[in-house]
């Protein structure tokens, strides 16, 4: 185990300093300084080494945590990064942008700070990526068997590299100019940095893997195309249908979805020129929706130069600390405060929007908001309290509906219920052959679950194709993400 007293004698929590407020906001580059090796050793030896380690059971990947905190208090490195890509194919992903239910599993948590698990992964990768330690892994023989995902996201990858590793022949097909999925165009730079997406890629097109960018599945190429030339098709588009707001006003000037303001953003930030890009820029902006992509959003809007950001979330301010319904080892809710929150901008909860005001040439200027109250079970705007805020951009971070890919029940004619393709528990949809994992098949998602999935629905089609598998399969489709009574 590590280090036997660790968690007696280091009882607090550390975790690397983020850059200062003022010198963050003027660049895209992520928040967080290096971190110190003595600090992350101590961090590493508070793992307790538990008989019944229920991080393993927070995390879908069953990632190996104690045996990787145990070396990196050994400074074994070499060891750490075979034992984490031993469950996970792209801990430089989770390390950074997956708000680690592993680390409310953890049993520290039960009277002390959880241990800094996410610390701990991304300083092992970055060491890894830092030392030459990302070696391509190339198959020692082919299958002859070709397959296509559609999807270059994290549950598309994984899916992707498990496959090729497997030996077969695998073409990633992605509808944008660049291999990444949400991960390229949906995380802002200051959270993920694209040099480690393009260090993981380049591996992977050294193992053998095929990427095909600006390729539309359904348009470029239809899906029974698709079908006749590849032996399966994994369909991991995520699920990018926004839900909107239907309210007076929604037809004015200067409201947008999150994403495409997101995905203009990351173009600027990699050096491409967008006409007509949203900018956050000497405006007042309006985020409505209090969750991670709103974060991502607020961040963005400081870095381009906002005279004020407001987030309105419509529900209650979560409690600071584990609420006494919600005692380990489940998932509590609880109030965050991201690297965005700190760097400025006003949060209201409770808060719902009546109506979007216009100016005479048909632009957003004003929101209508009230109170948010509980009426028969449902969240309405409380009379009397309504009030005006000023807006000139109005993004609207409310959550995702379901897939965009409506070609797929139109021309593979796979069943999609409810904007998710339908699948069984081992990833296949009503048409033989056809897979589906990560966000498409079950919604809006944690990175940790896409990836998870891709390594889960590799093994999938690797039985379809061969007859058996060595892959590992963390999860089934069905499963769901670990909580007790929730």
């Amino acid at each position: 185990m590590a280090n036997p007293k660790g968690f007696l004698n280091t009882r607090e929590r550390e975790v690397p300093a983020r850059r200062s407020i003022p010198l963050r906001v003027k660049d895209w580059k992520e928040v967080y300084e290096q971190g110190d090796p003595a600090a992350l050793a101590r961090q590493a030896g508070r793992c307790m080494d538990c008989g019944v380690p229920f991080c393993h059971q927070g995390c879908p990947l069953g990632n190996l945590i104690p045996e990787w905190n145990d070396l990196v208090w050994r400074d074994d490195y070499k060891a750490a990064i075979e034992r984490l890509h031993a469950t996970n194919n792209f801990p430089e992903f989770t390390g950074r942008i997956c708000p680690a239910p592993c680390e409310s599993a953890c049993v520290l948590g039960i009277n002390q700070p959880a241990v800094t698990i996410k610390q701990v992964e991304v300083a092992v990768i970055d060491h890894a990526m830092a030392n030459g330690g990302l070696t391509p892994h190339v198959p020692q023989r082919l299958t002859e068997k070709t397959v296509a995902v559609v999807g270059s996201g994290p549950a598309g990858l994984a899916a992707a590299q498990q496959l090729t590793r497997a030996g077969h022949t695998v073409v990633v097909f992605e509808r944008d100019d660049r291999i990444g999925g949400l991960l390229r165009y949906g995380i802002p730079d200051f959270k993920l940095e694209k040099t480690s997406l393009d260090a993981r890629l380049a591996q992977m097109e050294a193992e053998g893997t095929r990427f095909r960018p600006d390729t539309n599945i359904g348009t470029d190429i239809t899906w029974e195309q698709l079908r006749q030339r590849y032996d399966a098709i994994i369909v991991a588009t995520g699920a990018l249908e926004p839900r909107d707001l239907s309210i007076p006003g929604r037809d004015l000037a200067g409201i947008h979805f999150a994403m495409p303001y997101l995905t203009q953003s990351n173009r600027t930030v990699a050096g491409d020129v967008v006409e007509g890009q949203i900018s956050a820029a000497g405006k007042h902006v309006v985020i409505l929706g209090g969750g991670d992509t709103g974060a991502d959003c607020l961040g963005t809007a400081h870095r381009q130069g906002a005279t004020s950001v407001t987030t309105l979330a419509i529900g209650k301010r979560l409690p600071d600390e584990r609420p006494e319904g919600e005692p380990w080892p489940m998932a509590p809710r609880l109030f965050e405060v991201s690297s965005a929150h700190e760097e400025g901008g006003e949060r209201e909860f409770l808060v719902s929007t009546v109506e979007f005001l216009g100016d005479v040439k048909g632009n957003v200027r004003a929101l209508r908001i009230a109170e948010t109250e509980f009426r028969d079970g449902t969240r309405v705007p409380k009379a009397g309290t309504e009030r005006e805020i000023p807006a000139d951009l109005v993004l609207l971070s409310l959550g995702f509906t379901g897939t965009d890919a409506t070609e797929l029940a139109e021309q593979a004619e796979v069943v999609v219920e409810r904007g998710l393709a339908s699948r069984t528990a081992d990833y296949e949809t009503n048409v033989p052959g056809v897979f589906v994992a990560g966000d498409a098949g079950r919604g809006a998602s944690l990175v940790v679950w896409a990836i998870a999935e891709g390594r889960a629905v590799a093994a999938q089609v690797d039985t379809y194709l061969t007859g058996s598998s060595v892959l590992p399969a963390p999860v089934r489709a069905t499963d769901r993400p670990f909580a007790i009574n929730h």
